[in-house]
């Protein structure tokens, strides 16, 4: 007897086990270098099904010293495949019954496609039932206790987990024995079992060097080399499970969310409550006879049987919001939204008339606005956005009203400056937060009242200061006399550059910025040349003197370049690369400012970074 065994049985090990029970005792097995190909590729990618396949082989040829079965390789190596994973598949599988074809040999199978297929062909075939272990729990759940967020496990490393309140977490070992390769393939290993046998368990990604399994509750991440430098498992479940009334102002945003679709930002920092609040608002919006989907890569949010959750459709978050828009939701809950992708879908499917609920990374509630500017045009904001929720240590901190008004910004005072402003008013008090709008082509976030100079007048000196070291080619500083008036100081060779024929150049910067700007030389100051209260070489001032300017150490994180400005909580600062300046800040309540990766900026503060250059606040 000849038998052509395919991937399946020889991952399942069917093959050895027939051969020891007597009913293929003395067959010679054929075995396609096809199937050895796939199953050193899944090996090779870590996977756990090759090295399965590839023990059953070496179990075969342990067969075949004892006398039991013949073993013989045959066929070629396919070459190189192109396409989806299924058409791949397809040609793999088709290339296994061609050989048994070829060879008028049975072939042996548990792919119930495959065995109809070549019995379609006239083969032989010999189709057995898929191994299957009921998996009603994973081992992993042995590290796991009522306060246990989530388990990491490494190879050669002790088993750590965080554990503690939420917004309160600590990462700690939670075991002795350091765990070795073959026990985390034997843990990897029922977890795809897991994922494949059990009905609230699936397979949410699987790439070369990653894969991603939602089982029950427990979201569990295995990452293999080259991706990473150790097999690793990490799993991740929730801890709390909350309703929208245990949580502030939840009066007053059940009324917010019920009385029309709204475009919501749920935002704060990693592990501070955001899916856990976005479920509680789900489950309450569901439970109001509201159609409510959710969109999320990868699926997590724990959140009742009728709440109907998506992922990416085709790999493209786009896809999915196309088809949702055919099944008209009430309301979307998109978790996360962070590359300028997600921001685009969010805001063509607000735009569209549905409810959309985002939940975003952000330090502060008003950095999860400003993640919208230059993703979405200024003035449709507010249509995207209306309502910022800001979670801290699982509770409801700060809630953001957002509007539009066409009105003067605070602290300008010409009238003919009036223009479209985003209003960021506190939900509760009604009180303004901070004024968002363009001034001199630039767009401003300015905070109302947190400080001695007002917001516009800080983003004033910087724009003043921008607007003459355009034209001058020495030393400028910038010093507001009022809200609508400065005196610029340059070098005595700048004097007829900056003032232009007639005046006429300055005249266009004070018509620009609604200021009245008085140009003179350094040594017409009354202080003999030292600056009192404006900038020095554009700088807005941090420390004790305006003109203090400060070395930092930007660390690059995988999402962020951050830059510690201790003490200058709420100051808006320049950041500069050996003095040649780069951009405009407003440095955090927790004294840092952060850059999204990817981003114009931070390319060119990586880029000096990476050249040694000294970054300076000021």
């Amino acid at each position: 007897m000849e038998l052509v065994p395919d991937t399946s049985v020889v991952i399942d090990g069917r093959i050895s086990d027939r051969v020891e029970d007597g009913e293929f005792a003395g067959a010679t097995v054929l075995v396609p270098e096809t199937v050895v190909s796939e199953l050193e590729g899944q090996a090779n990618d870590g996977r756990e099904t090759g090295w399965e396949g590839l023990t059953e082989l070496q179990r075969l040829l342990d067969l075949e010293e004892t006398g039991d079965v013949t073993v013989s390789y045959v066929g070629e190596r396919p070459g190189g495949h192109s396409g989806t994973e299924a058409e791949m598949e397809a040609d793999l599988d088709a290339v296994i019954r061609e050989v048994a074809a070829d060879r008028d040999a049975t072939l042996v199978t548990s792919d119930e496609v495959q065995a109809e297929t070549a019995r379609a062909k006239g083969i032989d075939v010999v189709s057995l039932d898929p191994v299957v272990r009921e998996v009603s729990s994973l081992d992993i759940e042995e590290f796991f206790d009522e306060t246990t967020m989530s388990v990491h496990l490494k190879t050669d490393v002790r088993p750590m987990a965080k554990r503690g309140d939420v917004g309160e977490m600590r990462y700690r070992a939670i075991g002795e024995e350091v765990l070795d390769q073959a026990a985390l393939r034997g843990y990897a290993a029922d977890v795809l079992e897991g994922a494949n046998t059990h009905p609230d368990g699936f397979v949410e990604l699987d790439e070369p060097g990653m894969t991603i399994v939602q089982f029950q509750e427990y979201r569990i991440a295995i990452a293999r080399p080259p991706f990473s430098d150790g097999l690793e498992i990490t799993a991740v479940r929730p801890i709390v499970k909350t309703a929208l009334e245990d949580y502030a102002h939840a009066d007053a945003l059940r009324d917010r969310l019920s009385e029309r679709q709204r475009g919501v930002l749920i935002a704060g920092s990693p592990g501070a409550g955001k899916s856990t609040f976005a479920q509680a608002v789900a489950e309450y919006l569901q439970g109001e006879g509201v159609v409510v989907k959710t969109m999320e890569k990868p699926r997590d949010l724990q959140v009742g049987p009728e709440i109907t959750q998506y992922t990416e459709l085709g790999g493209q978050m786009e896809k999915t919001a196309d088809s949702l828009l055919m099944v008209r939701p009430d309301y979307t809950i998109y978790d996360e939204v962070r590359k300028t992708d997600d921001f685009e879908v969010f805001a063509d499917m607000r735009l569209a008339g549905v409810g959309m609920i985002g939940v975003v990374h952000a330090t502060r509630a008003i950095d999860s606005l400003q993640r919208l500017i230059g993703r979405v045009e200024l003035g449709l904001i507010p249509q995207v956005v209306d309502t910022v929720v800001f979670i801290e240590a699982g509770e409801v901190t700060t809630v953001y009203d957002v509007s539009t008004e066409v009105k003067l910004p605070e602290g300008l005072q010409e009238a003919d400056l009036a223009r479209p402003v985003i209003m960021v008013r506190d939900f509760e008090t009604g009180e303004p937060q901070f004024e968002i709008y363009t001034f001199n082509r630039q767009v401003v976030t300015v905070p109302i009242g947190d400080s001695d100079d007002s917001g516009v007048e800080q983003v004033a000196k910087q724009e003043i200061e921008r607007e003459i070291r355009a034209i001058a080619q020495g030393h400028v500083e910038v010093e507001l006399q009022g809200p609508n008036t400065a005196v610029v100081w340059v070098e005595e060779h700048d004097i007829s550059a900056v003032i232009g024929k007639g005046g006429g150049r300055i005249s266009d910067i004070e018509g620009r910025l609604g200021i009245d700007i008085d140009v003179r030389t350094h040594d017409e100051r009354p202080d003999g040349g030292t600056s009192g209260g404006g900038t020095s070489g554009g700088g807005t001032g941090i420390g004790n003197s305006a003109g203090d300017s400060r070395t930092v150490a930007p660390e690059v994180t995988s999402q962020h370049v951050v830059i510690p400005v201790d003490g200058a909580g709420g100051e808006t600062v320049e950041v500069k690369a050996d003095s040649e300046y780069l951009f405009t800040a407003t440095v955090s309540r927790g004294g840092e400012i952060q850059v999204s990766r990817g981003s114009a900026i931070a390319e060119e503060l990586e880029k000096a970074i990476d050249h040694g250059r000294a970054i300076t606040v000021s």
